[in-house]
């Protein structure tokens, strides 16, 4: 899914500090270089056919092409990210070392290991840019220096272990993430080339997450999307437009994977 980032004007792109709120995560992509850097916890990265076990003190690239998702993430997870634009990136990659950057989906691994100087240098560093946000030709700025920072420190730092991901396992994210996906579990190993019983072996054991869980949270990413504020549809319409079979099961699904009821999400009587 190609997502737009709708990035403020005027910017040549953004950099922000996540934290995990309990929210699923879609497969995407965008026209935007991203760069990662994980400040805390550990998380899971599916990316095409690999995938990356992450935790603190990683630095990973997302390049233009490649589909991505945080499939897993402990409760305490965070990290910054950080993305810019076609045209900065080109106009700083000038750099023979840094003009790999300006590719839409180089063949490699991109996710390396900084020690603990590296690591604290750009955590200073993106903490200072991000607090210029408001001030357009200083934080354009330090986003350009802080990207050719990153991709400094970089090179000189260690491979972060990436394991293959089974053809069949990705497929099946694949087809789980499209909104038009409507499969059951003997579908879905059907279209994969397995049976359901071996895809869902194979799923949890690549990925470290039941197939059917990501398969929810994929649902629930979808029910945010559609719900939104809920002023344009209604929570149970959202729902099964989403995947969900009924209320009840959304109600318990949606309790599971956000930690609080539906409910919360509905907008007060009189609010604007």
């Amino acid at each position: 899914m190609r997502q737009n980032l709708d990035l403020p004007i005027g910017l040549d792109g953004n950099l922000w500090h996540y934290r995990n709120l309990g929210r699923a995560n879609a497969l995407h992509h965008h026209a935007e270089l991203e760069f990662n850097l994980v400040t805390q916890g550990s998380g899971l990265y599916l990316l095409a056919n690999r995938k990356y076990q992450v935790r603190r003190g990683d630095l990973l690239w997302l390049f233009p092409k490649q589909e991505h998702v945080l499939i897993e993430q402990t409760l305490d997870f965070e990290m910054w990210i950080g993305v810019c634009k076609p045209n900065a990136v080109r106009q700083i990659a000038t750099d023979a070392a840094a003009q790999i950057l300006r590719q839409s989906n180089p063949a490699g691994e991109y996710c390396r290991r900084l020690n603990q100087r590296d690591h604290a240098r750009l955590e200073a560093l993106f903490a200072e840019v991000a607090a210029s946000s408001d001030r357009p030709g200083l934080f354009n700025a330090g986003l350009r220096y802080a990207l050719l920072n990153a991709w400094q420190h970089f090179e000189n730092a260690a491979d972060v272990p990436v394991h293959d991901v089974h053809p069949a396992v990705e497929k099946a994210a694949r087809l789980i993430r499209d909104d038009t996906s409507a499969l059951s579990l003997d579908e879905l190993a059907r279209h994969a080339g397995l049976s359901a019983t071996r895809l869902s072996r194979l799923f949890k054991q690549q990925t470290g997450v039941a197939l059917v869980d990501f398969r929810n949270r994929q649902r629930i990413e979808r029910f945010l999307r559609l719900y939104g504020t809920g002023q344009r549809i209604k929570m149970l319409d959202a729902a099964l437009e989403a995947g969900f079979g009924s209320y009840a099961q959304f109600h318990r699904v949606f309790k599971r994977v956000m930690g609080h009821p539906p409910g919360n999400r509905r907008k007060p009587a009189g609010k604007n």
